[in-house]
């Protein structure tokens, strides 16, 4: 069992910049691919980000590429999303994910943990 808890959210305006954070606990860190994932009001869940257990690939939907970087810290096992030059199109709940497969997942289903979720909210 993996637990899950993601922090970072707020309100901001277009252009800013937030960093999320998605605290592990339970099992091996580095045991998990992690993935970010987001949903808008409305819309389904959509893949954001992953990056493998190793740290050495990763993978971004192409709304999020070059203005969003995921990384993993070992040490404190925890992953980032980093999101710059934010949009209005990107409010959503930011979900955390982990996932215990051999390929580096984008959809959900390839995802056996997740965390509760975190607002981020960004106006024009």
């Amino acid at each position: 069992q993996v637990r899950l808890v993601e922090s970072g959210g707020g309100l901001v305006q277009a252009g800013d910049s937030l960093r999320l954070s998605c605290a592990a606990s339970g099992r091996t860190f580095s045991g998990y691919n992690m993935g970010w994932f987001r949903q808008a009001p409305g819309k389904e869940r959509e893949f954001v980000a992953a990056i493998s257990r190793s740290g050495g690939s990763t993978r971004y939907a192409d709304s999020v590429k070059d203005r969003f970087t995921i990384s993993r810290d070992y040490t404190k096992g925890t992953v980032f999303l980093q999101m710059n030059s934010l949009k209005p199109e990107d409010t959503a709940v930011y979900y955390c994910a982990a996932s215990d497969a051999t390929v580096l997942f984008s959809i959900q289903t390839g995802y056996n943990y997740w965390g509760q979720g975190t607002q981020v909210t960004v106006s024009s």
